[in-house]
């Protein structure tokens, strides 16, 4: 899934027939199973009549009126999508053939021509580590083919020996989209400190997503012996022996450690997540997602308690 060519017409032609045709058959056409709250705006409230939805009862309201009430909402079949992308240097890395700033221009590519080819709009808010690309909106396959260019040209700076602050594009996020949208926040979130505040601030005015790019050498060492590991961003080298087996211990239980605070931090702003790992095949890993976007959507909506998933490496938690 190497984006080195540049071509933004043969990637997009690639992915339509390596990943959109087995969307389709499998998904049956219904791309907005891949969306929750959208397509639904909420009209009126009236008591429950015989064979009405259970899962339309607002439960507030039957509560403090003491009979059951259904809400009633007009249909929107528009969506208005946004990518906030993070191109750091650190998404630069890659184990393999596929990095992780592959994966994360084919997912966009991918999620953008899903929406695009039924006439919705999608925008882009790429970071590069130190300042923001914004291209506002639009539908058509020249604005698609334009979103993908700005992903592949992008290159990540390192932040003047600073870690990647995740909270500036999410701030810039804030500030660009108005209106009601799905919003995907394509990461590593190897970030500073304090992007959780201004991701959930954004989940309680969008349907946000964050789609965590990752790559399995970040998680465990292999014993290759003594190697020079540098941060990508800030330049730090650290000489490491990787034939010690504490050595490789201590970075596996990190990395884990790591990802239990990721998690924690997803959850606590409210929002679903999934893991696009450089290994993994996209197109299983969409498919996960709007399967259990589906049942967590049926089952929040018959209960007044919210809910949300963490789609990891084929898991849902």
């Amino acid at each position: 899934m190497s984006t080195s060519t540049h071509d933004p017409q043969a990637l997009l032609r690639r992915l339509e027939w390596t990943v959109l045709k087995r969307l389709d058959g499998l998904l049956h056409g219904d791309y907005r199973s891949l969306f929750r709250g959208f397509g639904l705006d909420l009209a009126d409230l009236r008591e429950y009549q015989f064979n009405d939805d259970v899962r339309h009862i607002d439960w507030n309201v039957t509560a403090r009126m003491q009979t059951p009430y259904v809400r009633e909402f007009h249909e929107d079949r528009e969506v208005c999508a946004w990518f906030i992308v993070d191109l750091s240097a650190s998404v630069a890395f890659g184990s393999g053939k596929t990095g992780k700033r592959d994966i994360a221009t084919d997912f966009v590519a991918i999620m953008a021509r899903l929406l695009a080819r039924h006439g919705n709009a999608v925008g882009l808010i790429s970071h590069d580590g130190t300042a923001n690309t914004l291209l506002p909106p639009r539908t058509g396959r020249r604005h698609l083919l334009q979103l993908i260019s700005q992903l592949q040209k992008a290159q990540g700076e390192r932040a003047g020996g600073q870690m990647t602050d995740l909270s500036v594009p999410l701030q810039a996020g804030w500030n660009a989209i108005s209106r009601r949208s799905v919003v995907f926040v394509v990461s590593d979130f190897f970030s500073a400190p304090g992007w959780a505040e201004p991701l959930a601030r954004l989940a309680r005015r969008h349907d946000v997503v964050a789609v965590r790019v990752h790559d399995p050498l970040e998680s465990s060492l292999p014993d290759l012996g003594l190697v020079t590991i540098q941060d990508a961003e800030t330049g730090e080298q650290l000489l490491l022996d990787t034939h010690d087996r504490k050595i490789r211990d201590r970075f596996a239980q990190l990395a884990s450690e790591r990802e239990e605070t990721l998690r924690r931090l997803l959850g606590q702003a409210g929002v679903d997540a999934m893991e696009v790992s450089t290994q993994d095949d996209l197109a299983e890993t969409l498919l996960r997602f709007s399967a259990l976007r589906q049942l967590r959507s049926r089952i929040a909506a018959g209960s007044p308690i919210g809910a949300h998933l963490i789609v990891r490496s084929g898991l849902a938690a």
